[in-house]
């Protein structure tokens, strides 16, 4: 196995320091006495608290990637694609869950409207990536029909995760399969949006022909 990099190890740190507290009363300098840094160590890799909110959630986005590489991703139906993609996306989170449901609430503080509007930039980056690795092909106008869609399911599932205490968050999946299975049907449902049935099956939000 590797070893960590100097980022990695900072991020690291940062979650079991907030997870042994609060995410809110974290400090930067707190870090860097944890392993053994100078501050501005840490500033090179990271300019403030809120980067290293974004790098834990690019860990996320690199894990939902690599769950869409495995021999067979391809040929599954789009639903259960999609399926795999978030709950990899979810468990790449779970083991600090707390932490990261801070790091959520706190971008809803009033004041904090420059990371309200970087957490919008952040999920539509997300969604993004999910539909790279679940091989969506949709074109306009579909695919603004798709985004909003996947958009909406990915982040009800992401808040019901937040508080779901289930084993290996069996709750979040079956919520997930839900939304999804709902999705497929309306999109078969409106003429001209879910394209023809394929080995893979009938695909929600699909344009004709993909």
């Amino acid at each position: 196995m590797a070893a960590k990099s100097a980022r990695d190890k900072i991020i690291d740190a940062a979650l079991d320091l907030a997870g042994r507290r609060s995410w809110e009363s974290l400090r930067l300098h707190d870090v860097a006495a944890e392993l053994h840094l100078e501050l501005n160590d840490v500033r090179v890799h990271f300019r403030e608290k809120e980067d290293i909110t974004d790098a834990w959630f690019d860990r996320a986005d690199a894990a939902m990637l690599a769950a869409g590489t495995g021999a067979g991703f391809a040929d599954l139906p789009a639903r259960e694609r999609l399926h795999r993609l978030v709950m990899a996306w979810l468990a790449a989170l779970a083991p600090h869950r707390r932490v990261t449901r801070q790091m959520i609430y706190g971008k809803f503080e009033p004041g904090h409207v420059h990371f309200q509007f970087a957490g919008l930039l952040r999920v539509s980056r997300t969604v993004q990536w999910l539909r790279e690795a679940a091989h969506r092909d949709a074109v306009l106008p579909w695919r603004a029909f798709e985004e909003t869609g996947l958009t909406a399911i990915y982040l009800a599932t992401f808040f019901y995760w937040m508080r779901d205490e289930s084993e290996n968050s069996t709750r979040t999946s079956a919520f997930l399969d839900r939304l999804l299975e709902r999705a497929e049907r309306l999109a078969q449902s409106v003429p001209g949006f879910s394209g023809p049935r394929s080995k893979a099956g009938a695909p929600p939000f699909s344009a004709p022909g993909t």
